[in-house]
């Protein structure tokens, strides 16, 4: 099964709609939404083409496709107008031979761990930088980086798994930066 992963929409229907040919382009299963998909909170510029009702709509169509946790800049009134669940604060997944925490980052991160096996992966967005480290006893920190809002002079993108394989991409060109294929 090949998930596309991706966080920080932020309300750009231009990202948005890059990200949603992205999904069509990788053959994606399953579509993996950390948070933080209409609102572009206070402290961020408003992004391309910010139109929250837009992105509502094209999200609503994958909504079969979708399975996603709560951003620090989603609420209530959000979960109103979409059709799919985005209100749990994490979700598990396996990943073959790894247990996968998946969050938005405001809550779980490295500073603030959830109880992880060994061997586990730590997937967030929030920060708007792509992530591949490694700590503790044989567990990864992954981040999809922002679709809409990249920091620090990083890509617009966001990441496929597929098996074992983490591969980050710009939204922008669907091109490879990076990947990493667990043991």
């Amino acid at each position: 099964m090949k998930y596309l992963i991706a966080s920080d929409i932020h309300g750009s229907a231009y990202y948005c709609r890059l990200l949603m040919e992205q999904a069509e382009t990788e053959r994606a299963d399953a579509i993996l939404l950390l948070g933080d998909l209409l609102y572009h909170g206070p402290r961020n510029a408003l992004p391309r083409d910010y139109d929250p009702k837009t992105v509502i709509t094209m999200l609503n169509e994958w909504k079969n496709t979708l399975f996603c946790v709560r951003g620090n800049c989603d609420s209530e009134v959000d979960q109103m107008v979409l059709e799919f669940p985005i209100m749990a604060e994490y979700a598990i997944f396996s990943a073959g031979s790894h247990l996968m925490f998946a969050t938005h980052g405001h809550i779980y991160n490295t500073y603030q761990l959830p109880p992880l096996p060994e061997q586990a992966i730590l997937l967030h967005g929030h920060t708007h930088i792509p992530a591949w480290e490694p700590f503790g006893c044989g567990q990864y920190y992954l981040n999809p980086g922002s679709v809409s809002l990249p920091k620090d002079h990083t890509p617009h993108s966001y990441m496929t798994w597929d098996d074992q394989t983490f591969t980050w991409k710009d939204v922008t060109t669907g091109k490879a930066f990076h990947s990493l294929t667990l043991p």
